[in-house]
């Protein structure tokens, strides 16, 4: 087929505006997003096909996993020379629809959205144990600004906080492991062969968890990994932030994946490495507990821990031409 031409880009350039906006992260990577290509906008589906009902029954993630999508999408559009302006939960575009992009007049981006640009295709999930530098001051300001700049507030776990986060992550593990399909879920979607376009591969699971691991508890493996090396043990004092959104609901979802996306481009520009720890997200009743353990007044996002580590692969990620959706498939029924 040939690729859709959209907003005055040649059909070459449409694709890799696609394929950068495709190299978000998410849930198991699912990869839940999908876009429709119009003469002078480009739309933000998601996939209903692509929804993990037990880890995420309220779609939370899935439009976590697409606003970061979506800001991939505003970053190659900028690098590509169209100055975009996003709206989100459009009206009128079927109820998979998420948000549309249109041209704007701007100016050619900053030198901040041309690194961005760049960490778009470096930019990992490392579930690998990190190293015990800690990270200055000056970058934990620039990843509360990328945040801010998203209309969301990063929270950096204070030290009188970690132990009860620490007891919350680990009673949210036991609940979702404790549930058949739970482990039968998660099971489908890691320890996948190399060469499966979707779901976490052997190579990108990092290390079998060990009881005694901290924070690390999630095997991505499905029991395929290696032993880790002796000596190489997690950290046992990482930097532990939580992307914060202001309201719940579907449209502060897609805020806080925006948000979520700009601090991990922004860390990968610094030489930061981050993994996702969902689980205390995931499950309802330790959310909450973490909303309260914040203050009470945002509502806790994605918990991540950051830091400095060894190089990771990539995940493997579906084709452009595989993102896209037409008017029937916009049109299916959502939440």
């Amino acid at each position: 087929m040939v690729f859709p031409s959209t907003m005055g880009l040649p059909p070459e350039r449409a694709e890799e505006v696609v394929r950068l906006a495709g190299m978000a992260p998410s849930l198991h990577n699912r990869q839940p997003w999908r876009f429709r290509l119009l003469a002078h906008l480009i739309e933000l589906h998601f996939a209903p096909s692509a929804r993990l009902p037990v880890a995420d029954p309220h779609d939370r993630e899935l439009r976590l996993g697409c606003g970061a999508a979506l800001l991939n999408l505003r970053i190659a559009l900028e690098h590509a020379g169209v100055r975009p302006i996003a709206t989100l939960l459009p009206r009128l575009h079927g109820q998979t629809a998420l948000a549309e992009v249109r041209a704007g007049s701007g100016e050619p981006p900053a030198p901040d959205e041309r690194r961005l640009h760049r960490a778009i295709s470096e930019r990992r999930s490392n579930r690998r144990p990190f190293l015990p530098d800690p990270v200055p001051e000056r970058d934990r300001h620039a990843l509360a600004h990328a945040v801010h700049e998203e209309g969301c507030r990063l929270h950096v776990v204070e030290r009188e906080q970690l132990s009860a986060l620490e007891e919350l992550v680990h009673r949210a593990h036991r609940a979702q492991t404790s549930d058949p399909k739970f482990r039968s879920e998660l099971a489908r979607w890691t320890g996948r062969a190399e060469g499966e376009a979707e779901g976490v591969p052997v190579s990108a699971a990092g290390p079998q968890p060990e009881p005694h691991d901290l924070w690390v508890l999630r095997d991505f493996s499905a029991g395929q990994a290696r032993q880790r090396v002796p000596g190489k043990d997690f950290e046992t004092d990482p930097l532990m932030v939580v992307v914060c959104s202001y309201h719940p609901g579907r449209l502060a979802d897609l805020q806080a994946g925006q948000a979520l996306q700009r601090m991990l481009l922004t860390a990968t520009s610094l030489g930061l490495v981050a993994s996702l720890i969902s689980q205390v997200v995931e499950v309802d009743e330790t959310r909450e507990e973490l909303r309260r353990l914040l203050g009470g007044r945002l509502q806790p996002q994605a918990l991540l821990r950051l830091g400095y580590g060894s190089p990771a692969p990539a995940t493997p990620r579906l084709q452009p031409a595989e993102l896209l959706v037409d008017d029937e498939t916009a049109a299916e029924s959502g939440p």
